[in-house]
């Protein structure tokens, strides 16, 4: 039996939610084969992460303000 034919005997004795991540991981290893889709995955993660870690900050600025607000130390 070839290494292929064991994935997928494997593959078809799982349930389906871990079929659906191994589905999920074949699909990142092929992206990662092609260099240009690639490419744009790190971008895409990178825009991600950026983006997110300033709507965190604000969220965390904005939560900062309301408690303050609440305390009655700032006035709106």
């Amino acid at each position: 039996m070839s290494i292929k034919e064991q994935a997928i005997a494997k593959i078809n004795q799982m349930p389906e939610s871990l079929v659906q991540e191994v589905s999920n991981f074949i699909d990142f290893l092929l992206l990662k084969r092609s260099e240009d889709q690639w490419q744009l995955w790190l971008e895409y993660i990178e825009s991600k992460k950026i983006s997110e870690s300033d709507f965190s900050d604000y969220l965390a600025n904005l939560e900062d303000y309301e408690n303050r607000l609440a305390r009655g130390e700032i006035q709106w």
